[in-house]
């Protein structure tokens, strides 16, 4: 697995208005110049790989360092595939943008003839995972999701942690995934490895999550009395009333492995914590609690880090890229040379 690293501290503010805009015509082209010369799989790739990503950023202007960059590059990417027929589309965004992911996906879905189930419940998944099965200390707060016409898809998120504050990007691509959870991320950009992390979709915590599924068979008072049992280092922060509600619940559904688990309403990191350290303390599946947590400048940032925005030579780029784009449609040969020096300017 690939893991970059990025210093990714929380800043206050948005991007302005003027870059912005700029962001969306640029990021637009730089997609469709992808998707010209190696297909719609080959951006999703790129998307999901950290190092080319947060360059990406820095290509558009936007803060080298920033969390904002995640939240901003996939803002601008999203509104540049709605204007573009390019075959793939992008979803969710930040805080109560995100809840809408599913319905974007659907409505997308409809258009363009695809079965929408399959891309929602791997959206749902990827959240799950980096809010309940991968407690790290980072709280999710923004969810993008990028597919195209043949259901493949690429999942770009972000936690914060507000005391240290600074910020996680997760990675997910639905080409190398294997199961949603074991080992399933692409990359994990951090500024930093955290010193203690629950980890339940670690390669090591495959039997902590067998015993979770066994234990959510059980009868829930049962578990119940054992958790008050449980010596009070150990008790997980969550009522046992709370905690009987969703035993009561995974009873019910007879939920046939992790997956499943996971995406039953109401489970939460401390449901997900409360199963791990029973299924340790009655059976002795001891889950991982390993973390399983580095740049280049075109255009200077927003806040002149590294260098203010140069305005003139980023109308530049983008009209260089829009009108190489405009002559490779037409098939004219400056055209594609325009395109193999863009790529090659571009370091694609």
């Amino acid at each position: 697995m690939r893991v970059g690293r990025a210093d990714l501290p929380l800043h206050r503010g948005r991007a302005p208005r003027w870059l912005m805009e700029r962001m969306v015509r640029l990021g637009g082209a730089v997609l469709e110049a992808l998707v010209e010369e190696w297909g719609t799989a080959e951006a999703l790739r790129r998307l999901a790989d950290p190092f080319w990503f947060q360059a990406l950023g820095c290509f558009l202007g936007y803060d080298w360092h920033s969390s904002g960059l995640t939240t901003t590059v996939t803002a601008a990417l999203k509104e540049a595939l709605r204007g573009r027929d390019l075959g793939l589309w992008g979803a969710g965004g930040k805080g109560k943008t995100s809840l809408k992911t599913p319905k974007e996906i659907e409505e997308v879905a409809e258009r363009a003839g695809l079965d929408p189930a399959p891309l929602v419940r791997a959206s749902r998944l990827a959240a799950k995972v980096d809010s309940a099965a991968l407690q790290d200390g980072f709280s999710l707060y923004h969810h993008a999701f990028f597919f195209d016409k043949r259901g493949r898809w690429v999942v770009v998120q972000q936690g914060m942690n507000p005391e240290t504050r600074w910020a996680r990007r997760y990675h997910w691509l639905s080409e190398k995934l294997r199961s949603f959870v074991r080992e399933p991320h692409a990359a994990i950009a951090s500024e930093r490895r955290v010193g203690r992390a629950l980890n339940m979709v670690a390669e090591a915590s495959e039997g902590a999550r067998r015993a979770s599924v066994e234990l959510a068979r059980e009868n829930p008072d049962k578990l119940v009395l054992e958790y008050l049992r449980m010596p009070r280092e150990h008790r997980v922060v969550v009522k046992p009333e709370n905690l009987r509600r969703v035993l009561v619940v995974l009873h019910e559904r007879e939920v046939e492995n992790y997956e499943e688990l996971l995406l039953t309403p109401g489970v939460g990191p401390a449901s997900v914590r409360a199963l791990a350290l029973l299924g340790e303390l009655l059976w002795g599946e001891r889950p991982s609690w390993e973390d399983p947590a580095v740049y280049s400048f075109a255009h200077g940032g927003k806040d002149g880090t590294p260098y203010p925005v140069n305005l003139r030579v980023y109308e530049e780029t983008i009209s260089v890229l829009e009108r190489a784009l405009r002559l490779a449609r037409l098939g004219r040969r400056e055209g594609l040379e325009a395109i193999k020096r863009a790529r090659a300017a571009l370091g694609l």
